[in-house]
């Protein structure tokens, strides 16, 4: 990777990973199957393209961890290639666990998860998340009188298995009958996507939509309707129910309550939802007037629905979906949330992330009837980084980039936001939460120098502090770009993780049992699939497992396990010096990871039936199979059982809901055009009876031969291996009794590491002995021994006082590190408007303080202590300028200050250039740029000549320049203030020679001027066109500018024209001739223009023309310009006369003059025409120009140099 400083700021991003459930349990099981032997010969497996899913049940805790590689996600949009619905607590589909998903880019959707600020179970499609229920979650403790013949019992049990690892796996190859039914769904032979929802919780409905996606127009064309009412053995078709002609794409259901359901149609064909309460038996259909790409059901109430539309404006529902509210405008995609129960009081509220109209994104929450500006809360102060929000059980997380560094915060519980602390030179390009479970937070770092690797972190309960649990942990980037972690969390079993580690370039399996706190390698098992020994010895050689997950509740993933079977898991690997993508086995371990049999020679699907007490397995082909594996003693044998007569092609397999889970669905075709073929198992008959007491023995948890894990002993039940009776529900742990804290049971504090003697010490860039910024004198602070117990250990006693932070007094202390920033981090602010300043202190007693603000406007205050400026102090500046804001803190101790320099500004509307309409060539020309409001602030110029490549740059209004060449050249103007940059275009004449002839209009023509520039252009080429006609002068010699203000007065300009024949330009004489000739037409009134029907308008030669020279530097006074102006008048005229021994009235000649330094030449304008556009009454007279004040103001009021005598628009001119 490189240096920090050669990485863009755009490439470091937050990704938070919340807990993304695959498999949809708690909503519902839908999800889109693709039908493999469907597909078109040489066609790529579309979206939703599945092989045979791995299903770990109901419950599953186990996790893979995808992170984002492109922009955050939270609730997800359906998709053709994800499914869509809600998970359902009693639904199972095959497919790994719990997954985190990524906050970035187009990834997985966030987690539904119990009892969090998140998309819920429901977020669809690809939204929904596996959680445990709450009486899966908590532990039994067991009956005391029990406990001692219990542990005895599991001691004996963990020493001696069953059946020694040693032993090979047996294989009964007498083929077996299930029972099953099969059922096709006739007509839908060429719909490739299957969408499936089984409601469960004793309910023996089953919902399927099908459909026809075609590959080539990315869109859905065909799709039918089936509902079952018997299990699965029999379906019928709902088309009519929905509309023959109705196309639908989306199958939702409330996570709450499954009766009710929601379809969604095709927005290519309309936008509508389809709505049932009674289970899909009958529908209402409501048309939207928003296009849906996804939906957030609230966790508790069941007819409240968040949904967001294609154009990110978010809507919200009480009547579940049948009318809609606009909610917020410009929400950042699956970046809203309903509010956590137990961190929130209001249900009703939404955190979500929303543009502002400048284009910032910021976090706010409101109601979600009522989210108004005035009813929006802001928690996080200032602007975020797009995309960054995500909201997860008690924490909120935020990114914002400054200085090119990303920067995180977290609010714990709702509290204030407090920047996340790694290891000082962590310098983290990436970052994803993995899990907020157990009021902790564990993430995954990308530093500065990795590259394929991340290092996992585990913070304290606020999620502040965090401590390196794993080193280069592998990682990869699947096709649409999403980062996926090597992580799994083992279901049932808390604190017991799987990780893929890089060392020297090898990827090996870790294991952990305590959070991160002690890892080690996977011991391989003892035999083979045939019994002959393995030889591989520890730490040379051990079992390495795939841990990848799938995003698709069917497709297989590589690994499984499930909280109501603890201790089974099940997963591919290989045996090896390193993980490897070939000679790929299935391995099962039964009593939590620490010994392995393998089971199959090759990958196959594995399912949990009876609560994990039988396991199915499925070979993954592409070829179509009739068999089977079933095994009643955790992998140590397996019968083999034939489910269909016929081989099928198998799509997809859908477990029954509940914690049993006896009966179960597989979807496939017969061949490539055959209807979906559904085949009903049915496994109760393979039961003799429900399972009695007698039927279990204890198993204790251990690690290693330590029975001590988190900080107690668990003491489990399992069913006997040689019975076959049905468990029925789970009851989890039978006995759990804490231990005595010893130096295990604590991973280092933050700020020191682990050295190789196993003692924490200080990090060479921590000092232990500095104070948080909050302790103030008289109050107590928790001194750091260096040790922090693991987070949801349980132990007691022993070391637990010697390693535990002791309280102790706050010394006083002097301010340091004192800062003031603006809340939005920005050195601007809006004149008139508040800003709010933000006072920031590394060190101090901060209760003890004087805090004096000068804001540099001759306004001071002060604060007594800094807790009272915590809220930010706002100031309003009424002036424009550059003001020097100091602070300083003082206490007894000592005192610190700090500057700020901030730019206040007003708005910049409007930008007209000034400049003359005709020059000579090489003479010099002046520009200004006239601005409105006249005072912005810190302004910036960039001036374009021509075609010139390189612009000038300056800090001032006004330049001065010269044209060597003549003809049409354009100057442009662009005034940077800010953000905001605006611009003018002018074009101006540049010629050797040229001649003017100041017009006046019949008095009619006042009547009709509205005095603003686009009026002037029109009366200019029409004017321009009347004296073509009167005259039949070509137009290439003549310009037209009317000028601004009453009366209407124009400069007409004669100009010199070079054919394109290659003929001579004109000379002195013949411009001279040309303007006898308007003068003599346009005395004789034979130049006149139709204004409207009956107003026509006279042209006729002004009697007294102003001098055309005109100096528009700010220099000089109102008086002195006139002055200047009658001198230059009388020189020309007597010149003239002199000259030509004749008199022309009006008539102005112009001529470059070698050796003679003449006056710059610019059109005959007054002073009273070169200033903006402003209403008559507000014009001042040249005396009053002179008696004005010029405003003197220090460094916070700078002026712009045009204010001065820009007070009324510049006239403009039309060469057409």
């Amino acid at each position: 990777m490189g240096k920090v400083t050669g990485r863009s700021p755009a490439g470091w991003r937050l990704a938070l990973l919340a807990g993304t459930w695959l498999f949809q349990f708690l909503g519902t099981s839908e999800a889109a199957i693709t039908c493999r032997a469907c597909l078109a010969p040489g066609k790529p497996p579309g979206p939703g393209f599945l092989s045979i899913p791995l299903r770990p049940g109901r419950g599953e805790e186990a996790r893979r961890f995808p992170a984002a590689g492109g922009k955050a996600t939270g609730p997800a949009a359906p998709s053709q290639e994800k499914p869509s619905g809600q998970p359902d607590p009693r639904a199972s589909l095959a497919g790994p666990g719990r997954a985190r998903a990524p906050l970035r880019g187009t990834a997985p959707a966030l987690p539904g998860r119990r009892g969090a600020e998140r998309s819920p179970a429901g977020r669809a499609p690809r939204s929904s998340r596996l959680r445990r229920s709450q009486a899966e979650r908590r532990r039994a403790r067991g009956v005391p009188a029990e406990r001692d013949r219990q542990g005895r019992e599991a001691a004996a049990a963990a020493a001696s298995p069953e059946q020694p690892q040693g032993k090979a796996t047996r294989f009964r190859l007498e083929e077996l009958r299930l029972t099953s039914t099969t059922f096709a769904l006739a007509g839908d032979s060429a719909h490739n996507q299957a969408m499936v929802h089984w409601s469960g919780h004793n309910s023996s409905v089953i919902l399927i939509l099908t459909k026809l996606y075609d590959y080539s127009l990315g869109s859905i064309t065909e799709s039918s309707l089936w509902r079952s009412t018997d299990y699965g053995t029999t379906y019928e078709k709902l088309n009519d129910k929905v509309g023959l002609k109705t196309i639908l794409s989306y199958l939702y259901v409330c996570p709450t309550n499954k009766r009710k359901i929601m379809l969604l149609t095709d927005p290519e064909i309309e936008s509508s939802l389809l709505i049932s309460s009674d289970e899909g038996a009958t529908y209402q259909k409501y048309r939207l007037n928003f296009y849906i790409q996804s939906l957030l059901f609230h966790p508790k109430q069941e007819d409240w629905i968040l949904a967001y539309s294609q154009d990110q404006k978010l809507y919200s529902s009480v009547e579940f979906g049948r009318r809609w509210q606009l909610l917020q405008e410009g929400v950042a995609p699956n970046r809203f949330y309903w509010s956590v129960m137990g961190s929130s009081k209001e249900p009703d509220l939404v955190h979500l992330e929303a543009k502002t109209v400048d284009g910032h994104a910021q976090y706010i929450t409101c109601r979600m009837q009522n989210c108004t500006e005035a009813t929006r809360s802001k928690p996080f102060p200032g602007y975020i980084d797009s995309d960054s929000l995500i909201v997860q059980d008690d924490y909120v997380f935020v990114q914002l980039t400054s200085g090119g560094r990303p920067h995180y915060y977290v609010s714990y519980r709702r509290n204030a936001f407090a920047q996340m602390k790694l290891p000082k030179y962590a310098l983290p390009k990436d970052m994803h939460v993995i899990s907020t479970d157990e009021n902790q937070v564990f993430a995954a770092v990308q530093e500065w120098n990795q590259n394929d690797t991340y290092n996992l972190y585990i913070s304290d309960t606020r999620g502040v502090y965090f401590t390196l649990a794993l080193e280069n942990v592998k990682s990869s980037r699947r096709l649409e770009g999403n980062v996926m972690i090597d992580l799994y969390e083992v279901a049932g079993i808390k604190g017991m993780f799987l990780a893929n580690k890089k060392i020297d370039n090898q990827v090996k399996t870790f294991i952990t049992y305590n959070k991160g706190r002690d890892w080690r390698l996977l011991q391989a098992p003892d035999t083979d699939l045939r019994g002959n020994p393995v030889r591989c010895l520890l730490p040379y050689c051990s079992l390495h497992l795939h841990l990848k997950v799938s995003e698709n509740p069917y497709t297989s993933g590589n690994i499984a396990s499930r909280d109501t079977a603890p201790s089974i898991i099940v997963a591919s690997g290989n045996i090896g010096t390193e993980l490897s993508d070939n000679d790929i086995s299935m391995f099962v371990s039964s009593d939590a990871g620490n010994t392995w049999r393998q089971i199959f020679e090759e990958e196959h699907s594995v399912l949990y039936l009876d609560q994990g007490g039988v396991l199915v397995a499925m070979k993954h082909t592409s070829l179509p199979i009739r068999h089977l594996w079933l095994s009643f003693d955790e992998g140590r044998s397996w019968s083999k059982y034939s489910f269909t007569s016929i081989p099928l092609f198998v799509d997809g397999v859908l477990g029954e809901p509940g914690e049993e889970t006896l009966i179960m669905t597989v979807f496939g075709h017969f061949s490539h055009r055959s209807e979906w073929q559904l085949v009903k198992v049915d496994y109760k008959s393979i039961f003799d009876r429900r399972c009695a007491e007698e039927d279990y023995r204890p198993w204790q948890l251990h690690s290693q031969g330590e029975a001590c894990i988190m900080g107690a002993k668990r003491i489990y039940r399992k069913r006997k291996s040689e019975k076959k009776c049905m468990q029925g529900k789970y009851a989890g742990a039978m006995a759990s009794e804490p231990c005595v804290c010893t130096e295990a049971d604590f991973d280092c504090d933050y700020g020191y590491e682990r050295h190789t003697n196993g003692q924490c010490l200080p990090a060479f860039w921590y000092n232990p002995s500095s104070l948080s910024k909050d302790c103030s004198f008289g109050q107590s602070y928790l001194n750091s021994t260096g040790y922090r117990k693991v987070v949801s250990n349980n132990c007691t006693d022993g070391v637990r006082e010697q390693y535990t932070a002791k309280p102790q007094q706050c010394p006083g202390k002097a301010p340091r590190g004192l800062r003031i920033i603006t809340s939005d981090g920005k050195l601007t602010a809006e004149q008139g408007h508040n800003v709010t300043l933000m006072v920031q202190l590394e060190e101090g007693d901060v209760q003890r303080m004087i805090i004096q603000v000068d804001f540099g406007d001759g306004i001071a205050v002060s604060y007594v202590n800094l807790s009272s400026t915590e809220d930010g102090i706002k100031h309003v500046y009424q002036n424009v300028g550059i003001f020097r804001v100091t602070v300083q803190v003082a206490n007894s101790l000592g005192l610190d200050s700090t500057v700020l320099y901030l730019h206040v500004t007003c708005p910049l509307e409007h930008v007209h250039l000034s400049l003359p309409f005709v020059t000579t060539k090489n003479k010099e020309v002046n520009a200004t740029a006239v601005l409105w409001p006249s005072q912005v602030g810190t302004l910036t110029y960039i001036w374009w000549f021509g075609n010139n490549t390189e612009p000038l740059v300056t800090l001032e209004g006004s330049i001065t320049f010269t044209f060597s060449v003549e003809g049409m050249n354009t100057i442009t103007v662009q005034v940077s203030a800010g953000n905001t940059i605006l611009q003018d275009t002018k074009t101006i004449a540049v010629y050797e020679r040229f001649q003017s002839l100041r017009l006046s209009f019949s008095p009619n023509l006042d009547e009709y001027n509205p005095d603003i520039p686009e009026w002037r252009r029109d009366v200019s080429r029409v004017i321009k066109r009347a004296l073509v006609e009167a005259t039949s002068i070509s137009s290439k010699h003549i310009l037209v500018a009317v000028l601004s203000g009453l009366p209407t007065s124009a400069e007409l300009f004669v100009l010199p024209y070079h054919g394109t024949t290659g003929e001579n330009k004109r000379t002195a004489e013949d411009l001279e001739q040309i303007s006898e000739i308007l003068i003599h037409k346009l005395n004789q009134n034979l130049v006149q223009f139709e204004l409207k029907p009956g107003v026509r308008v006279l042209v006729h030669v002004a009697h007294l023309s102003a001098a055309p020279l005109v100096d528009l530097t700010p220099s000089h006074s109102g008086s002195a310009m006139l002055m200047l102006l009658s001198v230059v008048f009388v020189g020309l005229a007597v010149f003239v006369i002199y000259k030509f021994k004749r008199k022309i009235p009006g008539i102005n000649v112009y001529a470059q003059m070698q050796n003679e330094k003449d006056q710059e030449m610019v059109s005959p304008v007054s002073q009273r025409e070169s200033m903006p556009n402003v209403p008559q009454s507000e014009l001042m007279s040249p005396e009053q120009l002179v008696d004005e004040k010029l405003d003197t103001r220090p460094i916070g009021s700078m002026s712009i140099a045009a204010e001065a005598q820009s007070t009324k628009e510049i006239p403009t001119y039309v060469n057409v």
